[in-house]
């Protein structure tokens, strides 16, 4: 396992990285004031815009791809002194919706710094971020002569809807967009480096009955009744099914909590280690007098590492197989995903952000999903390390600028240790 680089080469990054805090805060302005929300997930013009910052960098191979439009994404590579390992920098560059602008105090598009924080939407999640990435990128080109290998940033749309169409189409057309390892600058505090997440299972439940007048319930059949049956079920039959994570995950997840739970809540740790149900969405009835002759819910499974898809789906449709007149259709599936977290990858990130820090950090799995699970799954080591965002998917995002340029430091160094 690598040592990591030398003090003094450490030393020389972390300056060269905080003596570009103007071009790490010029970067994302000027990713956030081109809006690409989803949907539609429009991210043509920020792709490009982000392609042209990454050109200027001597040595350079951009390429722009898509596999539908509106979903544009680009490409980066650049190489070291000779043959190596190869690493990826990826990010996604769709954010969520600006909702009402009412509720905005600053401009959602505006990039508006003051009081040392960046404010607009996807500052935090996670155009920040990928600046953060990008400055790396960029000094790892200015010292070439000192690594081996490749430096690929692959940045994408069509993650906030789980998409195909971003991350997944690059890994299955563009070759070296599939390194030895990944990071991620995807939204968490950098002081939580995650090295796996849970999977997931979205479904649909509908309920059928026999309308009738609220006061004759016995001519009737309540569709919602029916439904809230099923829903109790699922929540029961879920929580009885036995739960088999590995126990190197079981034990760095348990090693972590006392930090991560800190950032991340209380109970974080058993949710990670746990089967979980949510109900986001119901809908039913017409009039409360009236009984409904149809209803329906979406519900979210998360699934942690060691139980699968299939076997969550198989107790989902057995128990709402008993209650009649409701039926269940899968909306969306994703599996469990996760690296070794004793991986170089880990040791070499975890000890720089450490010695940004100054303070321990914790290395542990992510409560939810991101596009890194598609590197995961084809063997890549991956880590997410991303900013602590402030109003995610609300009025007023906003990131703290000391908070990006640690992140980019610890990006930096990271990929200097591992292609060094």
């Amino acid at each position: 396992m690598s040592a990591g680089i030398s003090t003094d080469m450490q030393n020389n990054l972390s300056r060269k990285v905080r003596g570009r805090t103007d071009t790490l805060v010029e970067i994302c302005s000027k990713l956030v004031r081109i809006p690409s929300e989803t949907p539609p997930s429009d991210t043509r013009a920020v792709a490009k815009a982000a392609g042209e910052i990454l050109s200027k960098v001597d040595g350079v191979e951009v390429s722009y791809h898509t596999l539908e439009d509106p979903i544009g994404n680009v490409v980066a590579r650049i190489k070291g002194k000779g043959p190596g390992k190869r690493l990826t920098f990826n990010g996604h560059l769709d954010t969520f919706l600006v909702g009402d602008k009412s509720r905005w105090t600053v401009d959602p598009f505006g990039a508006e710094c003051k009081e040392g924080r960046i404010y607009g939407r996807g500052v935090a999640d996670m155009k920040g971020g990928i600046a953060c990435s990008m400055i790396a990128f960029m000094l790892m080109a200015e010292c070439r002569d000192a690594w081996s290998g490749e430096l690929v940033i692959a940045l994408a749309g069509d993650e906030e809807v789980m998409g195909p169409r971003g991350t997944l189409f690059l890994l299955d057309t563009v070759p070296f967009v599939k390194g030895d390892a990944a990071i991620l600058g995807d939204i968490g505090t950098s002081k939580v480096l995650r090295f796996g997440e849970r999977g997931a299972i979205w479904f649909e439940l509908t309920a059928v009955g026999k309308a009738s007048h609220g006061a004759h319930v016995h001519r009737g059949i309540n569709a919602i009744d029916r439904l809230t049956t099923a829903m109790g079920k699922i929540r029961q039959g879920i929580q009885n099914m036995p739960v088999n994570v590995p126990e190197n995950v079981r034990k760095a997840v348990l090693a972590a909590g006392p930090i991560s739970e800190a950032y991340s809540g209380k109970g974080e740790t058993n949710v990670l280690l746990s089967l979980t149900l949510n109900f986001g969405i119901i809908q039913g009835g017409i009039a409360l007098n009236i009984m409904p002759d149809k209803a329906t819910a979406q519900g979210d499974i998360r699934i942690p590492p060691g139980n699968t898809v299939e076997e969550v789906e198989s107790t989902l449709n057995a128990v709402v197989g008993e209650v009649e007149g409701v039926s269940v259709r899968k909306i969306h599936s994703w599996v469990p995903n996760w690296s070794d977290p004793a991986d170089e990858l880990f040791s070499l990130i975890s000890k720089n952000a450490r010695h940004v820090w100054n303070e321990e950090v914790a290395v542990t799995m992510r409560v939810g999903s991101s596009d890194s699970r598609y590197f995961r799954l084809r063997g890549v080591p991956t880590v997410n390390c991303g900013l602590n965002g402030y109003n995610l998917g609300a009025a007023d995002e906003y990131a703290e600028i000391s908070d990006m340029v640690n992140v980019a430091e610890i990006h930096t160094l990271t990929a200097f240790d591992f292609l060094a």
